[in-house]
């Protein structure tokens, strides 16, 4: 089973959150991404003590930096939910809908669906907003 399979929306939700603030790429405080989140601190820490046991990111010190393999998650993630935006679009629904939509189903779609949408949509190099779509990684069964 693939990482992305395993997390859920507010753990993904939690990864956006230390990769947006990471900026200076030192770490973020537990507060910070709290605040992001719209929790308190207790229930983004749960939420990061899972992302850590994933390797998704690291905790040193109260400051929380992602990985290597987190970084790469949240990009398949972002695949998921673009390819899913265009696909929305495609059926008519508002550039503002079509978010929504896709969060709906996005961490439900399989990779392999998600690639044979991406083929299906002829590779669209960006999703509806305009936002780039990571390039699909060659996958065995992904056909």
């Amino acid at each position: 089973m693939e990482v992305l399979e395993r997390l859920t929306r507010r753990q993904i939700d939690a990864l956006a959150a230390v990769v947006a603030s990471d900026v200076a790429a030192t770490g973020v405080s537990l507060n910070r991404i709290a605040g992001r989140l719209k929790v308190r601190p207790p229930s983004a820490l749960t939420h990061l003590t899972v992302l850590e046991r994933e390797g998704l990111v690291r905790r040193h010190r109260g400051k929380t930096s992602v990985t290597d393999r987190g970084r790469a998650c949240l990009a398949e993630y972002q695949r998921h939910h673009r390819i899913a935006e265009g696909l929305f679009a495609q059926i008519g629904l508002s550039r503002a809908e079509v978010c929504s939509a896709a969060r709906e189903i996005d961490l439900a779609l399989t990779h392999r669906t998600v690639e044979r949408l991406c083929r299906a949509e002829g590779h669209p190099p960006a999703c509806p907003h305009g936002a780039p779509i990571p390039p699909c990684e060659e996958r065995p069964g992904a056909d």
